[in-house]
């Protein structure tokens, strides 16, 4: 087998990917190497006939001609798509409009406005989350199911495990087990602690405004979804993308949903809001 070069991460919407990038480009400033995303087939040409090289996909839709290089491994990260949902209806409310192209999109049955003001004016939580549920949240779950599981060239993490990955012992094993050619592993997790949050970042006066935007109260492994999503959101959810969940190994069934907190009525809601 040829030696590996190319380090190519995927990541999908709300899965890490902030921390992702900043620790990548830490490591392509550091160390010298070059970095590309690769969106299209023909940006294999832009690879370098030598040396480490890192190749990002955040939507990980890489082509299959990058899989079929025998220089390249993978790691890939997800995320529990109910914690997805969650995360992103909440950033998808106060995100800038130059941050994500989609927030702009204008739609008739939106009653012309755009995603963001059309997800802001809706007046309840479920509402909001319902919404997201059948647009942004649909298509990166389709992602995440279309990822080639099983692939001998890649490493799967989840991103609830990185949380948890403190003495970055998950992380360097990820890159041992791609063990590219020229990469310098104990510098790449110096600058995958210095990115995050229980490392480098942990003092929230000194994260980056970009980091403060993606960041939630609920950050970290625990699942958000047991104290922040409405049952009867979690039973649409399970109607719908139950069989989702399952492929992606974060429930075996649909008991979940009674461990999800009861709806607050909307005269409830109100009197909390003031």
């Amino acid at each position: 087998m040829s030696a590996a070069r190319f380090l190519c991460v995927g990541t999908h919407h709300k899965t890490g990917t902030v921390w992702l990038r900043r620790t990548l480009h830490r490591i392509m400033e550091r160390q010298g190497i070059g970095l590309m995303q690769a969106n299209r087939p023909k940006r294999i040409a832009d690879l370098p006939e030598s040396g480490p090289q890192i190749v990002v996909n955040w939507s990980s839709g890489f082509p299959a001609e990058f899989f079929a290089l025998p220089e390249a491994r993978f790691i890939h990260v997800i995320r529990d798509p109910r914690d997805v949902l969650l995360s992103g209806a909440r950033y998808h409310e106060k995100a800038a409009m130059g941050n994500e192209k989609f927030l702009k999109e204008q739609k008739p049955e939106w009653g012309g406005l755009n995603y963001k003001d059309y997800l802001k004016s809706l007046e309840t939580p479920q509402d909001k989350l319902l919404f997201e549920m059948e647009q942004k949240h649909a298509s990166t779950l389709f992602e995440m199911l279309a990822w080639p599981y099983g692939h001998p060239q890649a490493v799967e993490l989840r991103y609830e495990e990185l949380m948890e990955d403190h003495d970055c012992a998950l992380f360097r094993s990820a890159l041992e087990r791609c063990a590219i050619e020229g990469l310098d592993i104990d510098g790449a997790v110096e600058a995958f602690w210095d990115s995050s949050l229980f490392g480098g970042l942990k003092e929230k006066d000194e994260r980056p405004s970009r980091i403060l935007n993606h960041v939630t109260s609920g950050t970290g492994a625990e699942a958000q979804w047991r104290s922040k999503m409405p049952r009867s959101v979690a039973r649409i959810y399970a109607d719908r993308y139950g069989s989702a969940l399952a492929a992606l190994g974060y429930a075996e069934d649909d008991s979940w949903v009674e461990l999800c907190p009861e709806d607050v009525p909307a005269a409830q809601e109100a009197v909390g809001a003031k």
